[in-house]
């Protein structure tokens, strides 16, 4: 996906209900391993080298658990594996509502086939690009959902280095992507360097359209094509916040034979890595 934006939220209501239930039952868990581990909600944080304030707001569901707390709490807590086993339900509920069952998806995929016509594409972005994406929403989101949905795309990245199953990913992306300068010249150049060496995967494919190919079937929009270990097949396209995913055995395969079209025209791998280079170098 493109921005991953969402709908904003502004008062407290909005917040509470923004907030996932999952959160809420790992916050009830961690306090009943603590408190029958007899310890205090400060020394349960000075133990896993986390604040006071942290540890509160697992508690009372008000922040998701990272992942480094589940463990170091695990630890601490001799919880048995009982909060590692809702780590990855917490990190999923951090994504935007509309974006969460596509996600289910995304992360049994075998293979996952992306075009992006306006920016980097979520998977490949720094931290300080995907921050100035979700700064820039207007309306204004609450600081707290600007964090959450950060936090969330930078969790979403570890499947690109996920070794069982390892997903093999192709990236199209618009030329022009490479020269929107997203926070400035140095956060652009930092990304365009990340770009580079995310080729270097052996399980990741980078393709620039160039610009010069004027018309081609992409500039219909964006599109995100799935492909799980069961050879089941999706297609998936966002726009302004709003997904849709499409599972129909003809209308998927439409989309596959034009994303095969679009590999065709852009650049190759190698061709488009020099590009992401040079355009790097021009910052």
């Amino acid at each position: 996906m493109g921005k991953d934006s969402a709908r904003p939220a502004t008062g407290p209501r909005e917040r509470d209900r923004e907030r996932p239930a999952v959160w809420s039952a790992y916050g009830k868990l961690l306090r009943l391993f603590r408190e029958r581990a007899g310890l205090t909600q400060q020394a349960l944080a000075e133990a896993i080298g986390y604040s006071l304030e942290q540890v509160a707001s697992v508690e009372q569901g008000r922040r998701p658990a990272k992942g480094t707390l589940t463990e170091a709490a695990e630890r601490v807590l001799g919880a048995g594996g009982a909060l590692r086993v809702l780590q990855e339900d917490v990190d999923r509920a951090k994504l935007p509502e509309f974006f969460r069952d596509f996600a289910l998806l995304e992360a049994e995929a075998a293979s996952r086939f992306s075009y992006d016509p306006m920016l980097i594409p979520g998977l490949l972005q720094t931290e300080a690009y995907v921050r100035t994406l979700q700064e820039a929403h207007f309306p204004p989101l609450d600081e707290e959902i600007v964090e959450r949905h950060i936090a969330a795309r930078l969790a979403r990245q570890a499947l690109l280095t996920r070794k069982n199953p390892c997903i093999v990913f192709v990236f199209i992306l618009e030329e022009g992507a490479l020269h929107r300068l997203v926070g400035g010249a140095s956060v652009m150049k930092a990304q365009l360097r990340w770009l580079v060496e995310c080729t270097r995967m052996r399980n990741v494919e980078i393709q620039v359209m160039p610009t010069r190919r004027a018309v081609h079937n992409g500039v219909n929009g964006q599109m995100v094509l799935l492909e799980t270990s069961e050879r089941l097949r999706f297609a998936s396209i966002e726009s302004q916040g709003i997904v849709s995913v499409r599972s129909s055995r003809d209308e998927v395969s439409e989309f596959w034979l034009a994303y095969g079209m679009l590999r065709s025209q852009a650049l190759n791998t190698e061709e488009s890595a020099h590009l992401i280079e040079r355009a790097a170098g021009e910052l």
